[in-house]
């Protein structure tokens, strides 16, 4: 999980998430948790930058009607591929169990398949679009898109630490010069590979971690 540490500036840091034998194993890693580490900490100093206003962050632990809510949750491919390799090589026990059965019998209008018990099961790996998701004020009602009904409670986007990130996970969409990549992201370009959570076939992901038990047990 994430971890915190108070630096002098004062803002919370957040500590990069580290799986250093998967990462030499898969270049992509590398680059996907670079990008989470740049957002994270954007979305740190934007909520501390808020709080200093006087605004209350209204999301806590166990809150969890935005995973429930939301229908048109945005996704890249280099997250989904994050996704994937999480579920189907670190997760472990009754949360695997259950994550697996509801990937295999999932419906596209259904919430977050990774929603289990008011909890993320991917919370290390969750998207950039749910890392933003931030309330101020009071909790989200439930069935509530806050996003939606008051805007002003909602977290702006971190563009600039967005756009940071996506720069630096480019090379796995095959983009490797610098200029192409600072085109892309001036022009917005890979926006438009973004697919919604709730449209994949997570009944194949299913099927994968399905396989991975088999072959472990054997």
């Amino acid at each position: 999980m994430t971890k915190k540490k108070r630096d002098r500036s004062g803002f919370n840091e957040i500590k990069r998430l580290s799986f250093p034998i998967d990462e030499r194993k898969h270049s992509w890693l590398k680059l996907l948790l670079d990008g989470y580490h740049i957002v994270d900490k954007g979305i740190a100093k934007a909520i501390e930058k808020e709080k200093k206003k006087g605004r209350k962050p209204a999301c806590t632990k166990g809150c969890s009607h935005c995973c429930s809510t939301h229908q048109d949750i945005p996704v890249y491919p280099l997250e989904i591929v994050g996704i994937s390799w999480y579920v189907t090589e670190k997760l472990a026990g009754d949360v695997r169990d259950v994550l697996k059965k509801q990937l295999f019998s999932f419906n596209k209008n259904d919430s977050c398949p990774f929603l289990i018990d008011g909890a993320c099961s991917i919370h290390p790996m969750r998207p950039m679009a749910c890392r933003q998701f931030n309330v101020f004020g009071k909790p989200c009602e439930e069935g509530e898109d806050a996003y939606y009904t008051r805007r002003e409670d909602v977290l702006d986007p971190v563009k600039k630490h967005v756009d940071q990130a996506f720069f630096i996970m480019l090379p796995f969409y095959g983009v490797e010069k610098e200029s192409e990549r600072i085109k892309i992201i001036e022009n917005g370009a890979f926006h438009k590979m973004v697919k919604e959570l709730q449209a994949c076939n997570w009944k194949e992901l299913a099927g994968k971690m399905e396989r991975r038990d088999r072959r472990t047990e054997e």
